[in-house]
């Protein structure tokens, strides 16, 4: 019995002691059960972010994949719940986070390193703008239309939104139009046209306008219905203002108190300084002329750019320098030689205008053998709305040099696009060009009695297509115009007439090429805060002002006989 008792004691002690070393195991054991549970669960998620990751990897060594900093963060979250228990684990998991985390961290920073994208500039001028509204195109409308200088009047409407089209899809830095924005002055088309530049301006192109000497208090306000030519509702300065005050007054840095000039920062290194060269108070004139109040201005603003380090370019309607032999009057502005000097003087490269109605580009020589001497150039973009429809285009390089071109309005594309079925827009450019030629032998063939019809279509082709390039830009042929039939015509049947002066007038100045322009920085005008001596490209270049022998003086004289004034001063009056 008391061996029994011993045995019982020795069994229940036994079980106590596996008791205790179950309890053991347990409290040793479920722990690391957990543990491995997470590592379990872990391994899982690890398994789909590592695929994630792997193709990332992939993905960013074929350059395809932008960084997600938000990625890198949920990794380290991830990481840091798990069990720290262990320190050389938990130090080595810290390390490998810090690695991944630089690792996630460079390609994001070299992405916000921006590069520097110099701007470009689209800039048009004359559009002369004219809403469908003001005529019902009958007789007085196409009396006006015959009678002007080859403004394909009949189509302006569809003419401006083809370009603004143009202009939208290629969504240069910003949009010049300076002046002549409206037909006559017309509140109504000021008005329309301002409809249409909002939605390039609703498209994150910025606007800048000015105002031409046919847009403030002109007398020719009209419209056109019937056979009657009617007085419509003008533009006063303020309601230019009031009218156009969100496309460049409203973004201005600075304007002029007693002008509508303004200067508009187009970024840190460009300014646009564009000019009211209008004399419109109290009545319209014809000329321009920078104010002395506005030339005092455009001083102090070029001082602070030359502070700044920044390049002006000015825009003004009328043009700083004698540009042509065929139309000498009222298009130069009145204090040139101040203006010029003021402009040199800070080294400005460029000076943009229009007015003219002709493609123009001129360098200013007086001031080559002067210390720091370089030669500010002028460019004169054509009317948009004349043949060949074009505007310009201006490019800035790293370095600060620029380039200048030319382009075509893509009139029939447009048309096509949008189902037109007018056979002329479809076909726009053989329209223009017929258009011009009925346009000159309306207002020609008055002079020419004695020749044939046929001779007399020669004769009017060659000159739409000489007045057409010499629009344009583009270098004539002289000794081929020379030598052909229909110029003889022109010296047989028309002696010593106004249109024969006209044609060696377009001769005399259509010798280069003005379409296209290239200036080195440093070299053909010199860098903000620097002066260049004497370029050795820096040569006599053409000037196309009136000169001895120029047939100017004999176009001044025939003008009032035969009631025709020409482009600048035909459009302008």
């Amino acid at each position: 019995m008391k061996q029994l008792r011993q045995m019982s004691i020795l069994v229940r002690g036994a079980q106590l002691l596996l008791l205790v070393l179950a309890l053991f195991l347990v409290v040793w054991l479920v722990p690391d059960a957990g543990k491995k549970h997470a590592s379990g669960t872990e391994a899982s998620e690890a398994e789909t972010d590592g695929g994630d990751v792997a193709e990332n990897e992939k993905n960013r060594a074929a350059g395809n994949l932008e960084e997600d900093e938000s990625s890198a963060g949920e990794v380290i979250q991830d990481d840091a719940d798990e069990n720290a228990s262990d320190g050389e684990t938990a130090l080595k998991r810290r390390t490998s986070r810090k690695q991944l985390y630089k690792r996630k961290k460079e390609p994001q920073k070299a992405q916000e390193e921006t590069v520097y994208m110099p701007p470009t500039i689209w800039l048009a001028t004359d559009l002369h703008y004219q809403s469908p509204q003001m005529t019902d195109f009958q007789s007085a409308f196409d009396t006006y239309t015959m009678g002007n200088d080859g403004t394909i009047v009949p189509y302006l409407d569809e003419i401006t939104e083809a370009f603004l089209e143009e202009v939208r899809t290629a969504h240069p830095s910003a949009l010049v139009l300076s002046g002549d924005l409206s037909q006559n002055g017309e509140k109504a088309n000021h008005e329309a046209l301002a409809e249409k530049l909002e939605r390039v301006q609703a498209a994150g192109i910025p606007v800048l306008v000015i105002p031409g000497n046919h847009d403030i208090n002109h007398p020719w306000a009209a419209t056109y219905f019937d056979d009657q030519v009617s007085p419509a509702e003008g533009t006063s300065s303020e309601e230019f203002y009031q009218i156009y005050h969100k496309f460049g007054y409203d973004q201005a840095v600075s304007r002029a108190s007693d002008s509508l000039s303004y200067v508009y920062r187009l970024d840190e290194k460009y300014w646009l300084m564009m000019l009211d060269s209008c004399m419109c108070e109290p009545v319209h004139e014809t000329g321009g002329k920078l104010s002395e109040e506005t030339v005092a201005w455009m001083k102090t603003q070029l001082e602070e750019a030359k502070k700044q380090g920044v390049t002006v370019i000015p825009v003004s309607h009328h043009n700083l320098l004698d540009e042509s032999t065929l139309y000498p009057e009222e298009c130069t502005i009145e204090n040139t030689k101040e203006v010029t000097a003021l402009l040199e003087a800070y080294g400005v490269p460029v000076y943009l205008s229009g007015h003219l109605h002709l493609q123009r580009i001129k360098k200013h020589t007086s001031n080559l053998n002067t210390p720091g001497g370089y030669g500010i150039r002028e460019i004169v973009t054509s009317p948009l709305p004349m043949a060949p429809c074009q505007y310009s285009i201006l490019n800035w390089q790293a370095d600060g040099s620029l380039s200048y071109h030319t382009k075509k309005v893509d009139i029939a594309g447009w048309a096509q696009r949008y189902g037109e079925e007018d056979e002329n827009l479809l076909n726009f450019d053989a329209y223009a060009d017929q258009f011009l030629v009925d346009v000159i032998s309306e207002q020609a063939f008055k002079a020419l009695q004695s020749a044939s019809k046929d001779i007399k279509e020669e004769m009017a082709r060659l000159y739409a297509d000489m007045n057409r390039d010499y629009c344009s830009g583009t270098k004539i042929d002289v000794a081929k115009i020379r030598k052909s039939e229909a110029y003889q015509y022109w010296i047989r049947y028309s002696g010593n007439d106004f249109w024969l002066a006209r044609l060696q007038a377009i001769l005399h100045d259509a010798r280069t090429d003005n379409t296209v322009l290239e200036l080195k920085a440093g070299v053909d005008f010199p860098l903000p805060g620097e002066t260049i001596e004497n370029p050795e490209n820096a040569e006599n270049e053409e000037t196309a002002g009136a000169d001895a022998g120029s047939p100017a003086e004999e176009i001044q004289k025939k003008e009032e006989s035969y009631g025709l004034r020409g482009n600048c001063i035909q459009t302008a009056e």
